[in-house]
């Protein structure tokens, strides 16, 4: 079973005879108030149009994503969710040379190793607390002169951001692209970390963003990308496929960008929420636990009383998944991350902590 992107639901649920509904998926990161229900509403009330192709143009797509993001229009290119767009910005870059944010998302590092590229890998450190200094990350890219830089803002697992203005300052002072994956950044504050509003004054900049996680729509894959470079643009249409985007997916895309009930409910009660969960594992004794401006907590076994990966197993019995981090390059085998569930589920599972560490002692 495939741990690189959390729990396979489906493999867990066989496994164990559990009806997959019954797990509390904690590995996931995915909005726990599910998705918008405008959203759905819109595709139910239009679920007639899957006779019709999509609008190649995508033009009401374009206008939510340009009305949310406060960006231009003309800057906004669609994928079939994130990861189409990070594998056809590397390939189109084609760079000799790139700078990886360590530890993160495996994704980057296997596209980069089709092109044959050489990856530099710039590892945030436990006694930093995984924070990065903007200066010391700049020299990093210029002493090895790379071509292309991929950060994950905020980072997974870590859970640091950089915040809109120390982007500025990597883009002002390297020559590299840019690509930052903006995956998680509506879990934070979108003012003081978004790169968005960069994008028309900066053409090594590559933002991308995806709906799976924040809007809940893992299911109807659509991401999009935002540039203001002309050739990447024309490039990456020239790379996906006409109408890359199902209609149903463009339909509800369309209206749960503007709706501003969902997206300001989830803004308050997830970080509510996430603050609620570091405050407990901060009291757990056991537990080393980093601050994370995403939907998700890194902590540390510092008693080293149990591995991540028999934590998980325990947890699993009752019916609770977390993400054992040992495959992320750079943690070790008592680094453990959880996202936020709704309150019932987050207490549960702090509940369910407390004891399995009381019982180890």
């Amino acid at each position: 079973m495939s741990t690189n992107h959390g729990a396979n639901l489906y493999d867990l649920s066989n496994k164990l005879g559990f009806d997959k509904n019954e797990l509390k998926d904690f590995s996931s990161n995915i909005n726990p108030l599910g998705s918008s229900s405008l959203g759905k509403k819109a595709i139910i009330d239009n679920i007639d149009m899957v006779s019709i192709y999509p609008d190649p143009n995508y033009y009401n797509l374009k206008k939510s994503i340009s009305d949310y993001c406060n960006c231009d229009i003309e800057n906004i290119v669609l994928g079939s969710g994130a990861t189409e767009l990070i594998s056809s910005f590397i390939e189109i870059v084609n760079p000799k040379k790139a700078v990886l944010l360590s530890p993160s998302y495996s994704e980057y590092e296997k596209e980069l190793n089709k092109i044959n590229c050489k990856i530099y890998k710039y590892f945030s450190k436990r006694e930093n607390k995984f924070k990065v200094n903007v200066n010391e990350f700049i020299n990093y890219i210029n002493t090895n002169k790379c071509d292309i830089v991929i950060i994950c803002n905020p980072n997974n697992p870590t859970g640091f951001a950089f915040t809109k203005n120390e982007i500025k300052i990597i883009l002002e002072n390297t020559n590299a692209f840019l690509m930052v994956d903006e995956t998680y950044i509506e879990f934070t504050d979108t003012n003081t970390y978004s790169s968005t509003h960069l994008v028309n004054n900066f053409n090594k900049l590559f933002v991308i963003r995806g709906t799976s996680k924040f809007f809940g729509t893992p299911g109807i894959r659509l991401g999009y990308g935002l540039t203001c470079n002309s050739q990447i643009k024309d490039e990456i249409s020239n790379h996906i496929d006409l109408w890359n985007i199902n209609i149903l997916a463009s339909i509800m895309g369309e209206v749960m960008f503007n709706d501003l009930d969902f997206i300001n409910t989830s803004s308050m009660t997830l970080k509510s929420e996430r603050e609620f969960i570091l405050n407990e594992l901060s009291s757990i004794d056991d537990l080393e636990v980093y601050h994370s401006d995403g939907n998700f907590i890194l902590s540390e076994i510092k008693s080293k009383k149990i591995t991540a990966s028999e934590l998980r197993e325990s947890l699993i019995e009752k019916k609770f998944i977390i993400r054992d981090c040992k495959s992320f390059e750079g943690l070790d085998e008592y680094f453990f991350r959880v996202c936020t569930l709704n309150h019932d589920d987050n207490s549960l599972l702090i509940e369910s902590l407390k004891d399995i560490f009381k019982n180890e002692e």
